[in-house]
């Protein structure tokens, strides 16, 4: 499992115009965003206490939440992930899910699971059994991610964060989703062993802090 730093800052539209003018002239833009952005969907997974959700807003050391992912809307390829932090430092792993073994998930049937030849998948069934985990909120949100390859650097800017509220059909793209508190735009940093200086001056903006935000923390103070 690798770790990685990550910074976090939370700014407002100037500075989200300032930072993509910024990182346009330093850094490349991620391949796989169709005119320079993509859409996330994710539900994330925690037990009847807020296991999950305690920890992060209580700044626990080492902690990890599950969570299904997919992009733009296509269903044809969804993830599972599991994002770990100790130290302040971030890992993530994930396997591919299929759109039935989603759905399946989400309806509470997990029997297949521990045959699925996936150690990620068996984890979250022990976890499951052992915690109760379940699905618990839909988080959706629009990114812009940027890439320099020196210190595997990866800069994103995420905005219009949205909650499913208590809904957890995560598959149906027409649930009603709404915007979290005051619109938050969320800078985020990550990089390996080190972040190159050209990176560093590009995203560094007068009066703004290193946050512990969390987008799934903010949408549960709807569900």
């Amino acid at each position: 499992m690798k770790f990685r730093h990550e910074w976090k800052h939370e700014i407002n539209y100037l500075d989200m115009l300032t930072l993509r003018a910024r990182l346009s002239a330093v850094m490349m833009r991620d391949e796989h965003a169709a005119d320079g952005v993509y859409t996330i969907r994710s539900i994330y997974f925690d037990t009847p206490s807020d296991k999950a959700l305690r920890e992060k807003l209580d700044g626990v050391n080492f902690r990890e939440k599950f969570r299904i992912r997919f992009y733009n809307g296509d269903t044809s390829l969804i993830s599972l992930e599991k994002k770990s932090k100790i130290n302040g430092l971030c890992s993530k792993v994930r396997c591919e899910i299929t759109k039935e073994e989603t759905q399946m998930l989400i309806d509470g049937h997990y029997d297949w699971m521990p045959e699925s030849g996936r150690s990620l998948c068996q984890e979250l069934y022990t976890k499951i059994r052992l915690q109760g985990l379940r699905p618990k909120t839909i988080v959706d949100y629009v990114r812009e991610p940027f890439v320099f390859p020196a210190g595997n650097v990866r800069v994103t800017i995420d905005y219009n964060i949205r909650t499913g509220d208590f809904r957890t059909d995560v598959l149906n793209m027409d649930t009603v989703s709404l915007t979290v508190g005051n619109n938050p735009i969320i800078l985020e940093v990550k990089w390996d062993e080190y972040l190159p200086d050209i990176v560093r001056d590009a995203v560094m903006l007068p009066g703004r802090r290193v946050t512990a935000f969390s987008k799934y923390a903010q949408c549960r103070v709807y569900g």
